[in-house]
């Protein structure tokens, strides 16, 4: 049996076509931080174990700072998780990301202010954070991307059929993820300074859980799925209505719903390539660095942290006891 236990984390959108998806054993787990955003199910694809977990819970009842990051961690965690490979919706601060379109990214910029972003909070505890998602799993998506298959196009009714083949979805390797406390949409000037900050994408969900993840010592890569150019690009032309709002005032929100149910496809198909292929890598060549993340992390004398502290979060740091 593989060595290797891989946790899906699914956002807006993913979360509910992936959980129609992966049927299972579905795990309540009960974690000293709390209930998760729901149940954990555990299947099984290309013969890996694999859990899945929406992020926003059943219905999609979790706003952004309600989702309970440390305690579905430490969940995924206490199953044996070594790998995370989670969704996002983002809007886009560049012109080449396109909405319908893939990011991997690669860097961060933390603006939530109201989630607790660690566990340890009876010890100083200091991981190495400089590259926010594990390098060999972003490497490992990117190898699998090269292998999807174009998206079909549909024809209109009646239209004519179409003349050329149609592409294959782009998927953009490297980005940086501004992640704001949400739940409101960026204001335009907000947009525009995450723009001068070097923000390529907005979103709301990957901090702290990336950050999280790190501390427990589990890799961790995100799959970001464009919805719209978030409102730093103005629409080229609006109508005649006060304020020069447009004429439905629910134009983006259907455009950001209508984006992501289609790059949705692409990054179910893009997970489960990915899966399929850390089936046929070993251990050794999935290793993380983020596995030893707690190694030299712990800075506090560790015969002076109280006991009931290191039973209490034994699955994230009890082999260093």
């Amino acid at each position: 049996m593989s060595a290797i236990r891989i946790g899906l984390i699914g956002g807006s959108g993913l979360g509910v076509a992936l959980g129609t998806q992966t049927g299972g054993t579905a795990h309540d787990i009960e974690t000293p931080l709390g209930p998760t955003s729901g149940p954990i199910t555990e299947t099984n694809w290309a013969g890996l174990t694999v859990f899945f977990l929406s992020r926003h819970g059943p219905g999609h009842t979790l706003n952004p700072t309600a989702v309970p990051f440390r305690a579905n961690i430490f969940a995924l965690k206490s199953l044996g998780v070594t790998h995370i490979l989670a969704s996002g919706a983002v809007g886009s601060l560049r012109e080449e990301f396109k909405p319908r379109q893939l990011v991997i990214p690669d860097q961060v910029i933390d603006k939530t202010h109201k989630r607790s972003n660690t566990f340890f909070e009876r010890a100083a505890v200091h991981a190495e954070f400089a590259e926010p998602f594990c390098p060999v799993l972003r490497r490992t998506i990117l190898e699998a991307a090269k292998l999807m298959s174009p998206t079909p196009e549909v024809a209109p009714v009646g239209g004519p059929e179409a003349t050329t083949p149609p592409a294959s979805p782009t998927v953009h390797d490297g980005g940086c993820y501004v992640c704001m406390e949400g739940p409101a949409f960026s204001t335009r000037a907000e947009s525009l300074m995450h723009r001068l900050w070097g923000g390529d994408l907005v979103g709301m969900t990957a901090m702290p859980e990336a950050k999280l993840a790190r501390e427990a010592e589990i890799a961790y890569a995100l799959v970001a799925l464009v919805t719209d150019y978030d409102c730093w690009r103005q629409k080229p032309a609006a109508s005649d209505q006060p304020g020069g709002l447009e004429a439905d005032p629910f134009v983006l929100l259907k455009e950001i719903i209508a984006n992501m149910e289609h790059a949705t496809k692409d990054a179910i198909d893009l997970i489960r390539r990915t899966v399929e292929l850390m089936a046929t890598k070993s251990a050794d060549q999935l290793a993380s660095p983020a596995h030893q993340a707690l190694k030299l992390g712990i800075w506090s004398d560790k015969s002076r942290i109280p006991k009931d502290e290191v039973d209490r979060l034994a699955p994230l740091w009890g082999k260093y006891f």
